[in-house]
């Protein structure tokens, strides 16, 4: 047989296998989702706040205060940006109903004296193709294989299952990492130490840079649309911050609720300029924020940016959009890490939990495995002879016939 086919055989039942380990993975995760995708958030949240909390123990904030002020302040924050939005919201939709009726009156006119000559019947049919297209294409979003579930009791479990796996992970991150780690051979601690490592650090390096990111697309359209008069500013800037943690996407999603905003309560012309507001916006992130800022912290090709984004989307509606990226970049730091040899000098990893009230029912040790720095166990020595009078012989006892013996010169210990 060619070397070639025997190569290409070889590669391709390899590939199969992996591929088959991966779409295991993928099962269990979609049969688990209610359980991933808070913990999914719980670790990028905690990648935002570990730091902080760190730094407040440097300034001898005791720790539990220091996590209690991470966590609190968190909540608050959120919940300001929801109250402040809603009740923009809430102020700025009196009467939409009849602005609605009025604009969508006034853009029939206009398709009707257009060159087009687009009538009544044909526009009605029109939109509601236009509808339906958008409820179909909505549906991968919103119906994805790891989307939550949509009833309450689900959105509060999930809830309060990440807050759960924040505090704990505020409160014992590296003994919960260490504890892993003890879970592979002692000849791999050290690679999967040092990938994890490397995959943290480019997690907080994303998170960060993407708050930078999604607070001047935010601020870039929400001033654009207060300064063309168009109403709802602030959540339109709080919307688009929260779409920007969908890199590339987020922000031209988002922001084409501003332009519909303008066209429904202000006029075409000013949906246009909105709509010049957005792409100027968006062009400064894909040209500089992205490639200098996001770039250089993910280490990911914008190309690739899009396809990972693309592939969550279809896989996962909103979840897999959101962590596409920050799950890409992890991959790629912790296999760099591991490909480029650097964990061969370093010691296995060690993390010791003695001393944390949350570790003292937790297993130190796997069975059958010696603790990193423990000393190796000493072999049981048994009497080979028992001296049955002062002078006498030596006498062997039946369980010391099998055991070696050693050499007598005759000297007493």
């Amino acid at each position: 047989m060619p070397s070639g086919i025997r190569l290409a055989g070889a590669w391709s039942w390899r590939l199969i296998v992996i591929a088959a380990a991966i779409a295991i993975l993928i099962f269990l995760v979609i049969q688990l989702r209610l359980i991933v995708i808070p913990l999914l958030v719980a670790v990028l949240v905690s990648a935002l706040l570990v730091p902080f909390v760190a730094f407040l123990v440097r300034h001898r904030w005791p720790k539990g205060l220091a996590v209690a002020v991470a966590m609190v302040g968190t909540l608050v924050l959120v919940a300001g940006l929801v109250t402040l939005a809603s009740t923009q919201i809430a102020e700025g939709t009196v009467g939409l109903s009849d602005r609605l009726t009025t604009s969508f009156d006034a853009f029939k006119a206009f398709l009707a004296g257009s060159p087009l000559q687009l009538s009544e019947s044909e526009i009605n049919t029109y939109v509601k193709q236009a509808w339906e297209a958008i409820q179909n294409d909505s549906a991968v979003f919103i119906s994805g294989a790891l989307s939550v579930g949509t009833t309450l009791g689900h959105l509060l479990t999930g809830l309060l299952l990440a807050l759960f796996s924040l505090l704990f992970i505020l409160i014992d991150g590296k003994a919960i990492w260490g504890w892993i780690v003890r879970f592979f051979p002692l000849r791999a601690r050290a690679a999967v130490d040092g990938a994890g490592i490397a995959g943290w650090t480019t997690l907080g390096n994303f998170a960060r840079v993407q708050i930078l990111v999604a607070s001047i697309d935010a601020v870039g359209i929400g001033v654009g649309a207060a300064l063309l008069g168009v109403p709802m500013a602030i959540p339109i800037g709080i919307l688009v911050f929260l779409g920007s943690f969908v890199p590339i996407v987020g922000a031209v999603a988002t922001g084409s609720v501003a332009i519909v905003i303008a066209l429904i309560f202000n006029n075409w012309a000013v949906a246009v300029a909105m709509l010049g507001v957005v792409l100027l916006v968006q062009q400064v992130e894909g040209h500089v924020l992205q490639p200098l800022i996001m770039g250089t912290a993910v280490k990911v090709h914008p190309l690739a940016v899009v396809l990972v984004v693309a592939a969550g989307a279809l896989l996962a509606g909103i979840p897999g959009a959101l962590f596409a990226v920050p799950i890409a970049a992890v991959l790629n730091a912790m296999t760099t890490y591991i490909a480029g040899g650097g964990w061969r000098s370093s010691p296995p990893a060690a993390v010791s939990t003695i001393g944390s009230a949350l570790w003292q029912t937790v297993p130190q040790s796997r069975p059958g495995y010696r603790p990193t720095g423990a000393p190796a166990r000493t072999a049981r020595m048994r009497p080979q002879s028992i001296r049955t009078t002062r002078s006498g012989p030596a006498r062997s006892t039946p369980s010391d016939l099998s055991a070696p013996r050693a050499s007598h010169d005759g000297s007493e210990n």
